[in-house]
């Protein structure tokens, strides 16, 4: 299933992601910090829901509360939990 999630607090604007029961591919961003984004979805690929959520939960950019990292966490659980509910 293809999922799309608007980011909050970041400078990215969205990110898309294919999830295949807990598992997350093909990540992509739209905005954000261009190399960061590029080498993000690489890390990821492949990886369990909790894995991504396990590493990238809690990431902060700056002086915010959030980061790209931290909103991928975020939006691989809203992928996972919308596919459960079909």
């Amino acid at each position: 299933m293809r999922y799309t999630y608007k980011t909050k607090g970041t400078c990215s604007q969205l990110i898309s992601m294919d999830i295949e029961g807990n598992v997350v591919k093909n990540v992509s961003f739209v905005g954000g910090c261009n190399g960061n984004l590029k080498a993000i979805p690489i890390l990821v690929d492949g990886l369990t829901v909790e894995e991504i959520e396990g590493k990238l939960s809690g990431v902060q950019c700056g002086n915010r509360q959030t980061s790209c990292a931290d909103q991928l966490a975020k939006a691989v659980r809203e992928a996972y939990e919308a596919s459960l509910a079909g």
